[in-house]
């Protein structure tokens, strides 16, 4: 398929990708994820490289950051906005080398963070992606 795009994609563009996908996903999946922020940046930060023992910062698409519903209790105070972090340039990476479309790719790391939210794993997302 041929791109919509001249010139690499933005990160505004990433983020209306991902609303996009975020819109056309079931109201299960969507309604726990409403006030969730979306956010954008070129890499992970130099904090998030070193703690999850990065090679490259190209090796990490996006990152969930928050309290997970599993791990919440009702009488906790939030000490922070639950975030999923879309990380621009490693997502075109991929995309230039896999040769898929940019939405699916943005729509995959979107469902696989949303997944962190729920309180699965990595290896849970991959067995329930795998029996799908």
């Amino acid at each position: 398929m041929a791109s919509p795009f001249s010139e690499p994609p933005g990160a505004d563009d990433i983020e209306a990708i991902a609303r996009k996908a975020l819109a056309s996903l079931p109201a299960e999946l969507r309604n726990p994820v409403e006030g969730v922020v979306i956010r954008v940046d070129e890499f992970p930060d130099a904090e998030t490289e070193a703690e999850l023992e990065l090679e490259s910062p190209f090796d990490l698409l996006g990152l969930y950051h928050g309290v997970s519903i599993d791990r919440r209790s009702v009488s906790d105070t939030p000490e922070d906005v639950d975030m999923i972090f879309l990380y621009r340039r490693p997502i075109l990476d991929y995309w230039c080398e896999s040769g898929d479309d940019l939405a699916h790719v943005v729509r995959h790391v979107l469902i696989h963070e949303i997944g962190h939210h729920f309180g699965f794993s990595d290896e849970d997302m991959d067995r329930i992606e795998a029996e799908a």
